[in-house]
């Protein structure tokens, strides 16, 4: 019987001791060890754009800090201790111990008490390979580029394709950690560090697929919002119909090219990387076009002059339209044009086959096309 009473009692506490848990904040219990001449610690909080400080606190004399934070819905906040920045996923009832050394010049740190937290440590700790290999090759190109005194040619080719196969083999695992991850925001904000020009439709489908989950969220609402707008001119999907005047004052319609290979390209005189881009298109022009290619020029000029110097100065032959507003010409919001130059390549059934192709990747993509076996 007095073993029952103590068992008894011992649940009763454990219980006690559970049901007290905060459930309207979270703890971060941090430890940093040489902390040297640190005294404060930031807590940050993530949105859809910024990130901001929302809190601060001084480290004890034993290097120990605590944070207690509501927070409205899981998210992804941040620890700025010194020079370095560690990332969390916080809910409240969370209760998350932290420890870190400011003498580990790799920035390690360990938690515990947020799963989601460790989720997202462990794709830092992928993310890092990446950022070290390129950083390391970057320093490389620098130094032999100093030697030389000078920018080299020779030099870029060796050193381009290797910084773009990094790029590619960080984007393949950092894709896989996403779609691995679904339910976690881990997940989410690994997919938020992905090329979203190149990485379109994997993105699309991500947020198709995501679309119930962290309803909460601002920063996630806001990312499936942005994709569900995109989808209807991503790739794979049938081009818009739209209607815009030449510059003869007469209507061109999408479907005036139905049956042929047509590339949108949108720019503007004012557009400074658009004008450097226009050689290249001139040139796959003038390469493709006796092959099936056309290219509909669609300005973002206001200025109706002013667009027609700059088809004259940059020799472009191809027909030219333009709603003359800007982004908030109605071409422009069909297609969803946040950026010039942009570019969407039509296929002869009307489909997108390619979007925002520009540079060597350009008439790449025009051989496989046009000089198919």
């Amino acid at each position: 019987m007095k073993n029952r009473l103590i068992l008894g009692s011992i649940v009763s506490i454990s219980m006690l001791i559970f049901s007290c848990k905060d459930n309207s904040a979270f703890t971060i219990s941090g430890t940093v060890n040489n902390p040297a001449s640190l005294k404060t610690v930031f807590l940050l909080e993530s949105d859809s754009t910024t990130t901001n400080v929302v809190d601060s606190t001084k480290l004890s004399e034993g290097g120990k800090f605590q944070f207690k934070h509501i927070a409205p819905y899981a998210n992804l906040y941040k620890l700025r201790i010194g020079g370095s920045v560690f990332d969390l996923i916080a809910k409240n009832g969370d209760a998350i111990d932290f420890s870190t050394d400011l003498n580990d010049n790799k920035h390690g740190y360990t938690i515990s008490g947020s799963e989601e937290s460790e989720k997202i440590q462990e794709f830092n700790k992928i993310s890092n390979v990446y950022t070290e290999k390129n950083t390391k090759l970057a320093d490389e190109y620098q130094a032999k580029s100093q030697a030389l005194g000078k920018q080299s040619d020779s030099l870029m080719k060796i050193y381009l394709p290797v910084f773009q196969k990094n790029i590619a083999d960080y984007s393949a695992v950092t894709l896989k950690f996403m779609n691995d991850n679904k339910n976690s925001l881990a997940g989410f904000y690994a997919a938020t560090s992905l090329d979203p020009d190149k990485y379109e439709q994997q993105l699309i489908a991500y947020a198709d697929q995501i679309k119930d989950n962290f309803k909460d969220n601002a920063g996630v609402r806001q990312f499936i919002k942005q994709m569900m707008l995109v989808k209807p001119v991503s790739i794979g999907q049938p081009a818009p119909e739209f209607t815009i005047i030449g510059v003869d004052n007469k209507p061109i319609k999408l479907s005036d090219y139905k049956g042929k290979y047509v590339m949108l390209d949108f720019w503007a005189s004012w557009c400074g990387p658009c004008r450097q881009e226009n050689p290249n298109v001139v040139a796959q022009y003038a390469k493709f076009k006796s092959k099936g290619l056309n290219i509909l020029g669609i300005s973002l000029d206001t200025d109706k002059d002013k667009w027609q110097q700059a088809i004259a100065a940059d020799n472009l032959t191809w027909s030219h339209g333009s709603d003359l507003k800007n982004f908030e010409g109605p071409t422009e919001r069909l297609y969803h044009i946040e950026a010039i130059p942009s570019n969407f390549i039509i296929d002869p059934q009307g489909v997108i086959v390619a979007k925002n192709v520009r540079g060597a990747d350009l008439e790449d993509f025009f051989n496989k096309t046009f000089n198919k076996p």
